[in-house]
């Protein structure tokens, strides 16, 4: 998430609340009781049935050009889930809709099975618990490392409640997990800016952290980083697989293998939609997906 997307985030918490709450007793399953009978909290997904995310024949169109077709995707709830496939396959189209970002022409976006991704706003979805990371990281590069993650924390960002606003020791021991989770414990008070390339990618996965989402989206996270670096990422991810549910889309084949670890599914795209599902070896050994990759 962008320092701009996460203060936009902020700015809309009242709004989206009060929205929230003129819809109580509304469902966005056609009419169904979301949960099927289980307690939810106004604005809360439900994954009572195991599932964070599913898509359902998204198709999105650009001057005739068919970005996304009929794509259908499921991602369990605590699943670390490796998207792959050549450039122009999808993938971040897939992930615009996902985070509000671009509107699909047709399709179903639900995150668990209580919130309808496609009546929400950009803003609102990150609200609800969906973290994205881009391929660039944008961090405060002024500010120290400490001072970014202390940004992240969702709290009331109104100008008088910032200008009183004092760290709590629980929002202290937060920030200090989380850095060191990802590997800058010893950098907390070095100006942001000064940050190596895949320290900067850590320091934006971390605020993203502190915004405690149930769903992250990861797009190309090693892109520029060391071997040193990848590594630790790959670490990182693995820790972080069962508390969130993690969508990584990436080209490095090396780092997919040390996340998948010969065990987690691998969904290939290609032109839009889900070419190929399985192990990455399996995948590896599909002569679809060869085809796709090699030109053949």
């Amino acid at each position: 998430m962008t320092p701009d997307l996460m203060e936009a985030g902020a700015k809309t918490r009242a709004a989206y609340e009060e929205r929230l709450a003129s819809q109580q007793g509304k469902t966005e399953s056609g009419g169904r009781r979301a949960g099927y009978g289980r307690l939810v909290k106004l604005g809360e997904p439900d994954f009572a049935h195991g599932v964070a995310l599913y898509l359902e024949d998204i198709t999105v169109s650009f001057d005739g050009f068919k970005a996304l077709n009929n794509l259908s995707l499921e991602i369990n709830v605590g699943e670390l889930r490796c998207i792959i496939g050549p450039n122009g396959a999808g993938k971040t189209t897939m992930m615009d809709c996902i985070t509000g970002k671009t509107r699909p022409d047709a399709g179903k976006a639900f995150f668990g099975s209580t919130i309808d991704l496609l009546r929400l706003s950009e803003p609102d979805i990150a609200q609800v618990g969906i973290g994205r990371k881009f391929q660039k990281p944008t961090v405060y590069e002024q500010l120290s490392v400490f001072e970014n993650l202390e940004l992240a924390l969702s709290a009331d960002r109104r100008v008088r409640a910032s200008l009183f606003h004092r760290l709590t020791g629980l929002q202290l021991d937060r920030i200090g997990e989380v850095l060191t989770l990802i590997h800058l414990k010893d950098e907390a008070q070095r100006t942001s800016g000064l940050l190596s390339h895949g320290q900067k990618q850590w320091l934006e996965i971390g605020m993203l952290l502190m915004q405690d989402p149930k769903l992250l989206l990861l797009d190309e996270p090693v892109a520029g980083m060391t071997d040193e670096e990848t590594e630790r990422t790959a670490e990182l991810f693995l820790s972080l697989e069962g508390q969130h549910s993690l969508v990584v889309v990436e080209h490095d084949m090396k780092f997919v293998d040390q996340l998948t670890q010969g065990r987690k599914k691998v969904t290939v795209l290609h032109e839009g939609s889900v070419l190929a599902e399985g192990l990455l070896s399996d995948v590896q050994n599909n002569e679809k997906v060869v085809e796709v990759y090699l030109g053949r």
